[in-house]
């Protein structure tokens, strides 16, 4: 068996990479995991290790944050299911020469920072604003709702911001699908809907998963989102991380909420890695 001559410009060409990710994104992380067990001394950091900032997430507001965000990620995985794979499933059956534009045609508003389209939504919600002044108009209403600050206004913002990633994760599912099977179902006498959820549904399951986890996991952390829209009004776990890192200073608590939410991102990347048989989320590729 002939072996490999060893070269140094296979190592050059990988080094940068694992530098990358030792630097940015697993220093870090073991950064975070070290504050998480440090304790709090003033406004610095005593490293004295204690478990005491997981057991307060278990306490009082924190634990109801960490229910109201994660009961707020869920409704808004759900609205990208409802509308997201509908439309990434009508986008899958167009003509090539149309899915191009219709990709650009969603991902347009999106080269746009995500705060500045939020605070233009702002304005639209206000009291007396664009949309009061309409409603007013076709007589739907006959006062100004105050939609700017309330529970739906923060579900439509989370639904806004997250549901180009569970539209992109189907659609490449959709797309790469064999059409032919559809066809082949079809001609062994199942109906539309029936070659649908027989064959095309189970074989778009990976995007859809991955589409799941790229808008459960970020909607329990947007909290600019709750900021813009709800006025404040609705703590989230991000808002906690902010608060506890700016307002409190205590970092090792903030860095305990980090490690948590990383658990469940993690969590959520194991169930889809035995779920689907793969090591890497279709919707990124």
């Amino acid at each position: 068996m002939k072996r490999k001559k060893f070269r140094f410009s296979n190592i050059a060409a990988v080094l940068p990479m694992y530098i990358f990710t030792v630097a940015f994104i697993l220093g870090p992380i073991l950064y975070m995991l070290a504050l998480s067990v440090f304790s709090k001394d003033g406004f610095s950091v005593r490293p004295d290790f204690t478990l005491r900032n997981f057991a307060r997430i278990g306490e009082g507001v924190y634990f109801r944050t960490f229910l109201q965000s994660t009961k707020l990620a869920l409704i808004t995985t759900a609205l990208c299911i409802a509308v997201g794979y509908p439309f990434a499933w009508f986008m899958a059956t167009l003509p090539k020469r149309f899915r191009g534009a219709a990709l650009i045609a969603l991902i347009l508003p999106f080269w746009t920072s995500s705060v500045m389209r939020l605070r233009g939504w702002e304005t639209i919600f206000q009291a007396n604003g664009p949309l009061d002044d309409v409603l007013i108009a076709l007589g739907i209403a006959k006062a100004p709702l105050g939609l700017l600050g309330s529970y739906p206004t923060i579900v439509f913002g989370m639904v806004y911001a997250l549901l180009p990633f569970m539209i992109y994760s189907v659609y490449t599912s959709a797309e790469k699908l064999d059409r032919r099977l559809l066809e082949a179902s079809r001609d062994l006498g199942a109906g539309s809907v029936r070659a649908f959820l027989t064959v095309g549904f189970p074989l778009t399951i990976p995007g859809l998963f991955s589409g799941i986890i790229l808008t459960f996991v970020p909607s329990m952390g947007l909290y600019f989102v709750a900021d813009i829209l709800g006025g404040g009004k609705t703590l989230l776990v991000g808002t906690l991380i902010n608060n506890a890192k700016t307002q409190m200073f205590d970092k090792p608590f903030a860095a305990a909420l980090s490690v948590t939410l990383l658990a469940i991102t993690s969590l959520f990347m194991f169930a889809y890695r035995k779920l689907t048989g793969t090591d890497e989320l279709e919707g990124l590729a």
